[in-house]
């Protein structure tokens, strides 16, 4: 099964992916990481360098190369399930779960590498930023029906919460997306 890990940035995806994906035993795959390998530059130089737009292009051909896998844990950017497309893309045939975090939580977790991440440097305000960033794709997160609050749970427990909701696909009892 394809398991989708979605939400904004600093919720945990990567590092609860990378836990769920070696305890079932298939590949982590990191979306933004691939967008870098594909652009051959960091995510930081491709919005200097080419804009959002462009990132937001090679992030789509990437999403559907992803929507390939079948048995993978992916983790997907934290724009990426803003677009409609993509969300449809990235949710058909798995599961996708929307990990979620107070903006105080995510500033915390996001604050000694804020100069990486395109969206947040140079921004005085950082829980001013993840807070207004959170408002503007809300809504895209609410239409991602299974979601976890992080902020006060441990990787091992997001995990587990993720793992439940996989358990009752399996089984036959949940619904996907």
């Amino acid at each position: 099964m394809r398991i989708v890990l979605a939400g904004f940035m600093g919720t945990g995806k990567s590092a609860v992916g990378r836990l769920i994906a070696e305890r079932r035993g298939v590949p982590f795959v990191d979306l933004d990481k691939w967008i870098e390998e594909r652009a051959g530059m960091p995510v930081r130089e491709i919005f200097a360098q080419r804009g959002e737009d462009e990132f937001r292009s090679i992030e789509k051909r990437v999403v559907r190369d992803a929507s390939n896998l079948d048995d993978a844990v992916i983790a997907a950017g934290g724009g990426a399930v803003i677009d409609d497309e993509n969300r449809e893309t990235l949710a058909g045939g798995g599961l996708m779960v929307c990990l979620l975090a107070r903006p105080e939580v995510v500033a915390s977790r996001v604050a000694s590498v804020v100069e990486e991440r395109p969206l947040l440097a140079g921004h005085d305000d950082l829980v001013g930023r993840i807070r207004e960033l959170q408002a503007e794709r809300a809504s895209a997160y609410a239409r991602i029906r299974n979601q976890v609050d992080t902020s006060d749970l441990a990787v091992e427990a997001v995990a587990a919460a993720v793992e439940r909701l996989v358990g009752e696909i399996e089984d036959g009892k949940g619904a996907s997306s």
